[in-house]
């Protein structure tokens, strides 16, 4: 048996199921009565979604439709990390919402401190944008990751384990 045991928590999103969501979102707005003449783009960059439309009230409406088409593919809506709604050229708005990768520096502090306060032998390692965990007991690695699926609300970015060795 090994003398460790590890797994990594991470924040990533699978681009391909992301790429076809928003496509299939280009489609429904397209056909959908509602939205059909709202001139309606939804542009998607390597960091960044950007929807620009006719009024708010088509943005809210849109926005509600890519997070449906995402949750619909497996893909956590808390990815998107909206900005405010900027006035666009023409009497148009846009949204830009960020696309969330990597766990952030104090994310990945307060994840090791939830950590080590409930498994004092659990050793929690920042490495770059991923935690590495390490323990001795298989147990207690399955119990940080119940502990964490727990508390996973109190985090603005999805989490999955990978690596579970």
């Amino acid at each position: 048996m090994p003398a460790e045991s590890t797994f990594d928590i991470v924040s990533d999103f699978d681009r391909q199921e992301l790429v076809n969501a928003i496509d299939q979102a280009r489609r429904e707005v397209a056909t959908r009565y509602d939205l059909k003449d709202t001139k309606t783009e939804i542009v998607l960059s390597e960091k960044e979604l950007i929807i620009t439309t006719d009024s708010e009230m088509h943005l809210a409406a849109v926005r509600d439709l890519v997070q449906t088409k995402a949750l619909r593919r497996n893909l956590s809506i808390k990815i998107f990390k909206f900005g405010p709604v900027q006035e666009a050229s023409g009497g148009r708005v846009r949204q830009v919402a960020a696309l969330q990768r990597g766990i952030p520096e104090d994310v990945a502090k307060k994840l090791a401190k939830l950590i080590r306060d409930h498994f004092p032998k659990v050793q929690p390692r920042i490495q770059g944008d991923a935690l590495r965990v390490g323990s001795k007991s298989r147990d207690e690695l399955q119990a940080v990751i119940r502990l964490i699926r727990e508390h996973q609300d109190e985090f603005d970015i999805p989490l999955q384990f990978t690596n579970y060795r």
